[in-house]
């Protein structure tokens, strides 16, 4: 399978990922342990990347982090801040 990158981009979700999460108060373990409660195989070092933008995202680990987060994935896309 190839990897898609854009400009060394892995996902386009990494800063909105980080600012809900930190107004969750959640760390990146709490969470991964969320996410590990939904079937979802996500360590906190998966989720510093995703951060980091150094790891793609599934469309159900997108979901789930939506969830966690409650947000909704347009709210996590934020397709009016990205540049292609």
């Amino acid at each position: 399978m190839k990897k898609i990158c854009f400009y060394d981009n892995k996902n386009i979700i990494s800063e909105q990922v980080k600012e809900f999460r930190l107004r969750h108060n959640l760390s990146q373990s709490d969470l991964a342990a969320k996410l590990q409660t939904m079937n979802v195989n996500i360590d906190q070092q998966m989720i510093s990347k995703i951060e980091m933008n150094k790891r793609q995202v599934t469309d159900y680990e997108l979901a789930c982090i939506c969830k966690c987060l409650k947000v909704t994935p347009n709210d996590i896309l934020n397709f009016d801040e990205i540049r292609f």
